[in-house]
């Protein structure tokens, strides 16, 4: 009986030690397992030239803490993070200067990243990630009448200006 569990304690490890040394190194995806931890969606105004509201990009992030042990004490200060992130995206604008739909997400991450440090201290959050933008219009452009043809429906021939993918995703 003792022989037989051997082996299958060692078939249960093994997936478990890959994923952690897969994932180690990536920084797309974030520290090794245990380390991550998902914030909540975050709501960011747009605005356009004169100010005026057109929509909101909901905005999801996850945070790196440095190691496993941190992880406790973010996840207990992650409402004052949240408060945080969320004062953040209200006061300063979110998207590019040259696009009000385009969320700039180089500076996005290293102002909340900062944020985060404030709460937690400079040597316990390793990164933040944002992982998706979903933007959605405050008017909406209509599409186009059901009986129109697809050949004379107008197309987009843009490419998609926030990530279509999460690039939290293994």
């Amino acid at each position: 009986m003792k022989r037989a569990m051997i082996p299958l304690l060692l078939l249960l490890a093994v997936p478990a030690l890959a994923a952690e040394h897969g994932a180690a190194g990536d920084s797309k995806k974030g520290g090794k397992p245990g380390t991550n931890v998902d914030m909540p969606y975050l709501m960011a105004p747009l605005t356009d030239a004169d100010g005026k509201l057109i929509g909101y990009a909901y905005i999801s992030t996850r945070l790196t803490a440095a190691s496993e042990g941190v992880v406790v004490a973010v996840r207990e200060k992650l409402p004052f993070i949240q408060d945080s992130f969320v004062r953040n995206v209200n006061a300063t604008r979110v998207t590019t200067a040259d696009d009000p739909q385009k969320v700039d997400i180089p500076a996005m991450e290293a102002r909340l990243l900062a944020d985060a440090r404030k709460v937690m201290g400079a040597n316990k959050v390793k990164q933040i990630t944002v992982c998706t933008v979903q933007i959605a219009e405050l008017r909406p452009k209509q599409t186009p009448a059901l009986h129109t043809p697809p050949e004379k429906a107008p197309t987009s021939g843009e490419a998609p200006k926030n990530p279509v993918q999460s690039r939290c995703q293994t």
